[in-house]
């Protein structure tokens, strides 16, 4: 079976920052935590993945395809969900944030209101559908930003330190929500400092330290010169 994703000899330099991936290949329906200190580079690989950067030199494939034309780098994104650190909300209800994406989509009516529920109830957040963006707090900002990526059944989940400052009460289920995923065929990537996450995840750890990937589970991937 192909990689869902695979990353060849890429290369992505911006001023003294030079970011060098050998090889790295992400398999279906599994999950990844990255680990690696600030400046790490650890967004800017997530960028990468999500096709946000585009690398000036190397391969990106996707299921065993190379990745060249711009318009093929732009309808895999809608195969792909990046949650970003600081997940922004439309100042909307949270039933509109999360039906955006699926409208589109051109997913009907009746089926966006059912997945929706679905979505709220699997991040424990069931009733919340008429509550507006601003009235939640930090922790619900960040499980409502979790299923509004959910709701849209990417193959790519790609999620930036999703549980930092997350209430300690909300974090089994924040969990078990992306423990899940991979049974539904998601592939899930979490950059996390949390250096228990991956043992309570089940993930394959990717680890940047100094610069270089210390264990990943296929490939290799190397960083020179970070200081982001």
């Amino acid at each position: 079976m192909n990689p869902l994703l695979s990353l060849i000899n890429i290369v992505f330099s911006r001023e003294d920052f030079t970011l060098e991936v050998e090889s790295l290949e992400l398999r279906p329906a599994k999950i990844y935590v990255l680990h690696g200190p600030n400046g790490s580079g650890k967004s800017t690989l997530l960028y990468i993945l999500a096709l946000l950067l585009e690398p000036s030199a190397g391969e990106i494939c996707f299921n065993g395809t190379p990745v060249k034309s711009a318009k093929e780098r732009q309808r895999l994104r809608r195969l792909i969900t990046l949650v970003e650190q600081n997940p922004f909300l439309f100042n909307s209800t949270v039933y509109q944030n999360l039906s955006f994406g699926l409208r589109l989509r051109g997913v009907r009516s009746d089926l966006q209101r059912r997945q929706i529920e679905q979505a709220l109830h699997s991040v424990g957040l069931e009733g919340f559908e008429e509550r507006r963006a601003k009235e939640l707090s930090g922790g619900e900002t960040r499980r409502v930003a979790l299923a509004r990526a959910i709701v849209l059944r990417p193959r790519l989940l790609l999620l930036d330190e999703p549980t930092a400052g997350l209430d300690k009460a909300a974090l089994p289920l924040f969990e078990h929500c992306l423990a899940a995923l991979p049974a539904q065929g998601t592939t899930v990537v979490v950059a996390s400092h949390d250096t228990d996450q991956p043992h309570r995840l089940g993930g394959t750890i990717l680890r940047l330290d100094r610069g270089r990937l210390a264990q990943a589970a296929c490939g290799s991937l190397s960083l020179h010169k970070e200081t982001l």
